[in-house]
């Protein structure tokens, strides 16, 4: 095991033989770091917290402290991160709640850029990539491959669904569609399908060209939303996308950007 001799590891701590502990590094009791993790140095970590294998921790992150909500009491919630994610700079990312599940959670593959924010009892899929600066609000759930820009604000208990867009700047007040690309410079809009990504992630042609169609009959038809399901229900080949982008919708509890 590789512990720099400035980093203070608490006996308490369960650390991987093969997990790299570099300078000025804290690491409290109750906190778990998984084979081959990285921690370069200045990284203040707080159990309960589990760290799976292979991630990497750039310098001056807080991981697993205290969130910024007034109702925590002190409770025991955990923090876990996966394998093989890459934190960058001044990240903070701060346990969970007795109100939010009592706990927040990373998944795998994830690159999480410079002062991103991931609050209580947030939940945070695999293979996302999160821009700097990102911020989400208490018990934000970000589906697997999304990928959010630049200063994006997530509003408390919104959910990202899978493979959608967030462009830059953006303010997240509702829910985002998965397979979407969405940007709120002002006024908060779907354009359509996530092409791109979605290509790129080995979705196939039918499968884009009936998201195609049922988007434009979200935001172009002029129907509500109960008509539109209708109609997409009727109109769209129907496969396991579809069936998510319709559950997704009739299970929003705030609504959905439109």
């Amino acid at each position: 095991m590789a512990i720099h001799s400035t980093a203070i590891v608490d006996p308490g701590a369960r650390v991987d033989g093969t997990a790299d502990i570099g300078p000025y590094c804290v690491v409290g009791s109750d906190v778990s770091i998984g084979a081959g993790t990285l921690l370069k140095a200045h990284i203040y970590i707080e159990g309960p917290t589990s760290i799976g294998a292979g991630n990497v921790f750039y310098p001056y992150s807080s991981i697993g402290v205290t969130p910024q909500d007034l109702k925590y009491q002190g409770e025991p919630a955990e923090t876990r991160i996966g394998d093989r994610n890459k934190i960058r700079e001044f990240i903070t990312i701060q346990r969970g709640t007795r109100g939010g599940g009592m706990l927040t959670s990373i998944g795998d593959d994830n690159l999480l850029m410079a002062y991103v924010h991931v609050a209580h009892d947030v939940r945070i899929g695999s293979r996302t990539i999160l821009g700097n600066a990102v911020t989400f609000g208490g018990h934000v759930t970000v589906g697997d491959g999304a990928i959010i820009e630049a200063f994006s604000g997530v509003h408390q208990f919104c959910r990202i669904g899978r493979h959608a867009f967030v462009g830059g700047y953006s303010v997240i007040t509702r829910d985002v569609l998965p397979f979407s690309m969405t940007v709120t410079p002002r006024e908060s809009k779907t354009y359509g399908e996530n092409k791109v990504g979605l290509e790129r992630r080995g979705f196939d042609a039918p499968v884009i060209a009936a998201l195609h169609k049922a988007f434009r009959i979200l935001a172009k038809s002029g129907l509500n939303t109960s008509q539109a399901i209708n109609r997409i229900l009727a109109e769209v080949e129907s496969s396991p996308e579809t069936e998510e982008l319709i559950a997704f919708i009739r299970s929003a509890e705030r609504g959905f950007i439109k």
